[in-house]
């Protein structure tokens, strides 16, 4: 009986959706890469993350879309494939084109996937029956010649459908009722741009009591768009206005260039759903979800990249995967092995990363640490809350002949307990720097 039920369970997983993942930050499962997410509840109550799929460092997207949900935040289902422009699923019959960002929007019991490509017919539209597809029939929409990326889809409390596109101005539109076309009598154009909004691409539109929101990639800083930022009115056709910084990405991976994401409210509760990169690279993105809060006047506060993400701070007890760090600076990067498997790579010495936040509750006092060593040397020296914070021990890791090894090393600190961040420094000898790797971390109490 047993056994039946097993198998009963396995069935299931395999027809419903193509894997689970139970994670916090990134709550892209490892080594796949969805990038872009952009968030609905539908009416089953159910998260759904729709995003582009990068497959390769060297390039942006690839030519299928996979998608996330969850009903808990902590436990996300993985759906693969929901909609493709080649291949055995080609729903885009007229090209073989990448896709990149979508949205989506549920209308008339389907679900409208709303999809865009580098090319004159540069966006479109597809249909399902269920929000995770498969979505078919990808045809184009009557952009006029508008060759822009980066579609999203609001529909107000009057049935009004609103199709926002555009890089560094945003035009909007209005689509007919059969969601597959534009009003153009119902153009705007320069709805926000990148003077006076910093905005670069990637724009999201919700509403919030009364407030419409235009959540998009910033260009404010450092000359990169690194940045989710918003715009808020009190019209959906606005004036917006600018309203500041969501979060940053930047410190991701040494690499990072952009971000795209959008907000969404699940069960009360406000988050940001955002992607880092990895792998040294412009692309290999992870989405990422950190939960948010408005002011009384409507207007959203700046929060920071975690490696809790929505869910409660990590367990210092429990296997701690290095991919979960938010913060790399110096060499470092998340590496991906020809396993799928994703790691901490290229580490090298006067390198730091961090972890936001883990909770020690009534004390640890060491560690073990899963390493692939170098033929020099090195170790890292553990502090908490800031980089110069208290300095809570050290690790350890000697030279080896095999750099292709993973061995367990560990160290020894005085108790302590609590939430905090964690840093790691990473020290060797310069002058014939280690280049070391983590797999994962545990930390012990000598009480338990």
């Amino acid at each position: 009986m047993i056994m039946k039920l097993f198998y009963l369970l396995l069935l299931f997983d395999l027809l419903s959706f193509s894997g689970i993942t139970i994670a916090q930050n990134p709550i892209s499962p490892e080594g796949i890469f969805i990038a872009d997410p952009a968030g609905h509840v539908w009416k089953d109550g159910n998260l759904y993350v729709y995003g582009s799929l990068d497959k390769s460092a060297a390039s942006y997207c690839s030519d299928e879309y996979y998608m996330l949900s969850t009903s808990n935040l902590t436990k996300w289902n993985l759906h693969k494939n929901v909609f493709a422009s080649s291949g055995s699923n080609d729903a885009v019959l007229y090209n073989n084109n990448v896709l990149y960002a979508p949205d989506c929007i549920y209308k008339n019991n389907q679900y409208f996937l709303y999809y865009c490509q580098p090319d004159k017919a540069a966006q479109g539209v597809a249909v399902s029956s269920s929000p995770t597809g498969p979505f078919v029939n990808g045809t184009p929409i009557n952009l006029h010649d508008h060759n822009e990326i980066d579609p999203g889809i609001f529909i107000d409390d009057d049935g009004a459908a609103y199709y926002v596109w555009g890089q560094f101005q945003l035009k909007m539109a209005k689509l007919d009722p059969s969601m597959k076309k534009m009003d153009s009598t119902t153009l705007i154009e320069n709805v926000i741009n990148e003077k006076n909004h910093y905005f670069h691409e990637g724009a999201f539109m919700t509403k919030r009591n009364g407030i419409y929101y235009l959540i998009y990639s910033h260009m404010g800083r450092k000359d990169k768009p690194s940045c989710i930022a918003y715009a808020s009115s009190k019209k959906a056709t606005g004036p917006y206005k600018y309203g500041g910084v969501i979060i940053d990405n930047e410190g991701c991976d040494p690499a990072n260039w952009n971000n795209h994401g959008s907000i969404v409210a699940f069960n009360e509760q406000w988050y940001v759903l955002y992607h880092r990169t990895t792998n040294g690279s412009n692309s290999m993105r992870k989405a990422c979800i950190e939960p948010i809060y408005f002011s009384k006047d409507g207007s959203i506060n700046e929060v920071e990249m975690t490696s809790q993400g929505a869910g409660k701070p990590l367990n210092a007890f429990d296997t701690i995967e290095a991919r979960t760090a938010c913060l790399l600076q110096g060499n470092v990067r998340i590496t991906l092995l020809p396993d799928q498997q994703e790691i901490m790579g290229e580490i090298m010495p006067d390198d730091r990363i961090a972890f936001k936040y883990i909770d020690f509750g009534n004390g640890a006092d060491s560690i073990s640490v899963k390493v692939k060593a170098a033929a020099t040397e090195g170790g890292f020296n553990i502090n908490l809350d800031k980089p110069w914070g208290p300095h809570l021990g050290y690790v350890h890791i000697p030279a080896s002949t095999d750099s292709t090894e993973w061995k367990t090393v560990g160290g020894r600190f005085k108790k302590i307990t609590g939430i905090h961040a964690v840093w790691f420094s990473f020290y060797g000898n310069k002058a014939s720097p280690p280049v070391l790797a983590i797999d994962n971390m545990i930390f012990h109490s000598s009480n338990q």
